[in-house]
């Protein structure tokens, strides 16, 4: 069996854009800067599990709508 490359994505930015909420209120949400919304989002930082998780609640989401852990090729795993 080969080794499978794994990354964590996310759909901050379209739950971020379903709810009319822009990076500055979703970081004040979450407690966070601004910038740490955008590293994140752009997938340059990868946020603790408690920031994971206050980045869903502050998005009225579960976590696994918010991250998820994919295969390089894009497939879920």
């Amino acid at each position: 069996m080969g080794e499978q490359s794994r990354q964590l994505t996310n759909r901050i930015a379209v739950l971020r854009s379903e709810s009319k909420m822009t990076q500055k209120d979703l970081a004040e949400k979450a407690g966070v800067s601004r910038q740490t919304i955008i590293s994140i989002e752009n997938k340059k930082y990868t946020p603790s599990l408690t920031l994971a998780f206050e980045i869903a609640n502050a998005l009225g989401a579960e976590i696994t709508e918010v991250f998820q852990y994919v295969n390089d090729n894009g497939g879920d795993s």
